[in-house]
């Protein structure tokens, strides 16, 4: 028999009984019923019981070990009495009878309770994330991430992908984020850079004559910490050659929808997943009808434009219509069939509205072809029909408005069509709802500087070309960028990829890099150009985000084996941490934190 195991903790059943077996673990839990000591014993497949009898030789012994503690038992398999199975566990119907047992590794007090739940904070749970990592859930989750890169890895080579290692230590690229940076000790003052995304290698690729690029990409982003973002995070990371933004949808549904159809049921009750090809929503309609670029559409809540009703001039909302005469809109949410409610659920809209920073949330209530509420005497009949007819409305329903400028409207009416969804409980929680976001304007205005900056990725093809760049208004050049949407998480972004050196050198001009930055920052892959480059196009998922919504978990170091907190401070191994004089001397670096500031004594 092996030194350690002849099973796992979840292999033996009804039919293994009588057998003589050898188990290896962790204790989980032990139980004294009177002088029978009951241990469960637990390993990455599963939990088995194993039992000590009260005359048992080992019983001494065993009795004084702690709870976590690696152990060997070799004992007899025996069906467990009548009435005492545990259902819950696939080895439930058996239990081992303990012949010996050999202790490993014993364990100290554990600071926290890993077999059952306790409400450990965060920052004990990531110090000690090892005994963290044993708990159910998360090792769940982490087999789960194994288990779904796998999936995807194994989908992307039945499509013909090769998989490739790009490098690490690389240039600074402006990615919309800061950089990692790096002193190099061979080249004095100067810097590597952590790639932010593979996006120049990738496309360096495509020059090379590869065609179909994917990698599991490490990424790194010196952004500040949230629930939904992390410095370092992982994407499965595509590029294809000669291809349309079709053809980069219809094969990522088929790998990535393939991998939820997989893991649909992972949490024990099987999901729909949209089935391909996905809905398209332009940018656009994204913004006007959800108010957001990355939309959840189990919400079945849609925002619609009401501002031509509230300029009639029989229509007497003045705090309205001074907002439109400033170049406002006014965006309405139907919320269905809220007639029976009481006064205190559209009092709490509005309390809450107010809370986001609205002056709050008017709304019409429709009883007949009437409306009803606090604006409803500013709408006549004739307006309330029409409205009625725009919105879809029907007796028993309420509308509620926002009314500020486009992009101010737009986010307010968003936040506003979520949180009446959930008041209401609309939200179909049984599906995985996809859909790509197309047609992202190519730029966008910056509000504190006044200039025209890149809005998506800089290195996608501007729709029109040429011809779109040289015309009067940038803002209004549409670019072939776009965005896959799973539940409200955008999960991927991408584009057709900008391979024309001409095409480029514009677009940045217009974003403010003239062509010796241009040269500087990206000159190895405008040199590449000048040689032959195939019309590309790629796109890159979130691994972490798809892990998160398949295991339906809202914070993203939940689904990782090791992570830094909010702060980015990895409190198990203790980074980031100071460097020694001679480090520093080694890489001709200086530390200058600058002096206190002195403040005036109150």
């Amino acid at each position: 028999m092996h030194k350690y195991r002849s099973h796992s903790c979840a292999a033996l059943r009804a039919s293994d009984e009588g057998q003589t077996v050898k188990l290896s673990g962790w204790i989980a839990r032990m139980r004294d019923h009177g002088g029978v000591l009951f241990i469960d014993l637990r390993d990455t497949y599963g939990v088995t019981q194993c039992v000590v009898d009260q005359d048992s030789p080992v019983l001494k012994e065993v009795e004084n070990w702690r709870v976590e503690s690696v152990i060997t038992i070799e004992g007899k398999v025996k069906k467990r009495a009548e009435g005492t199975a545990n259902s819950k566990l696939p080895t439930g119907e058996i239990e081992v009878y303990i012949q010996s047992a050999e202790l490993q590794s014993g364990a100290e007090v554990v600071p926290f309770q890993i077999a059952d739940p306790d409400q450990t904070g965060e920052d004990i749970r990531l110090k000690y994330r090892f005994l963290d990592l044993r708990r159910e859930g998360m090792h769940s989750r982490v087999r789960l991430r194994n288990n779904m890169i796998a999936s995807l890895r194994r989908r992307m080579w039945d499509q013909g992908f090769q998989e490739f290692n790009t490098p690490i230590l690389t240039a600074s690229s402006p990615e919309g984020a800061r950089d990692y940076l790096v002193p190099s000790r061979l080249h004095p003052g100067k810097f590597y850079a952590l790639p932010q995304a593979p996006q120049q290698f990738k496309q360096l690729l495509m020059v090379g004559g590869f065609d179909r690029y994917f990698q599991i990409a490490p990424c790194f982003r010196d952004e500040d910490g949230r629930a939904d973002r992390l410095a370092e995070f992982y994407q499965l990371d595509v590029e294809m050659s000669f291809v349309e933004q079709s053809d980069i949808f219809s094969t990522m549904e088929q790998v990535v929808g393939g991998m939820f159809e997989e893991f649909s049921d992972w949490l024990g009750e099987k999901k729909t997943v949209t089935q391909a090809p996905w809905p398209h929503l332009t940018w656009d309609e994204a913004m006007m009808k959800y108010g957001c670029d990355k939309p959840d559409l189990r919400n079945p809540l849609v925002i619609c434009d009401v501002t031509e009703i509230f300029k009639r001039d029989d229509v007497t909302f003045n705090a309205f219509k001074s907002v439109i005469e400033a170049g406002g809109v006014v965006r309405a949410i139907r919320a269905p069939q809220v007639g029976d409610r009481p006064r205190s659920f559209f009092d709490k809209l509005n309390d809450w509205a107010r809370g986001e920073g609205a002056p709050g949330l008017g709304y019409v209530l429709v009883e007949g072809a009437e409306g009803k509420g606090p604006i409803a005497k500013f709408i006549p009949a004739a307006a309330q029909a029409e409205l009625n007819k725009l919105a879809g409305l029907e007796s028993g329903d309420a509308i509620f408005f926002v009314c500020d400028k486009p992009a101010k409207a737009a986010a307010m009416a968003g936040k506003a069509r979520i949180k009446i969804c959930e008041d209401m409980g609309l939200l179909d929680t049984t599906q995985f709802k996809f859909c790509w976001i197309v047609d992202f304007p190519m730029f966008e205005m910056n509000e504190k500087t006044g200039q025209i900056d890149f809005s998506h990725n800089p290195f996608s093809m501007p729709q029109g070309g040429l011809d779109a760049l040289n015309g009067p208004d940038p803002l209004q050049v549409k670019a072939f960028q776009y965005d896959c949407v799973c539940n409200g998480f955008e999960v991927c972004s991408g584009g057709i990829r900008n391979h024309r050196p001409d095409i480029m050198e514009k677009a940045f001009a217009i974003a403010g890099y003239p062509r010796e930055v241009l040269e500087k920052k990206f000159g190895g892959m405008l040199n590449a150009f000048q040689y032959g480059a195939p019309p590309h196009g790629g796109c890159a998922f979130g691994i972490d985000r798809m892990v998160m919504i398949l295991a339906d978990e809202p914070n993203l170091r939940e689904v990782y084996a090791f992570v830094m907190n909010g702060a980015y401070e990895d409190q198990m191994m203790g980074s980031p941490s100071e460097a020694s004089e001679q480090q520093l001397k080694d890489l001709h670096l200086k530390i200058d934190l600058g002096k206190p500031k002195i403040q005036a004594a109150s």
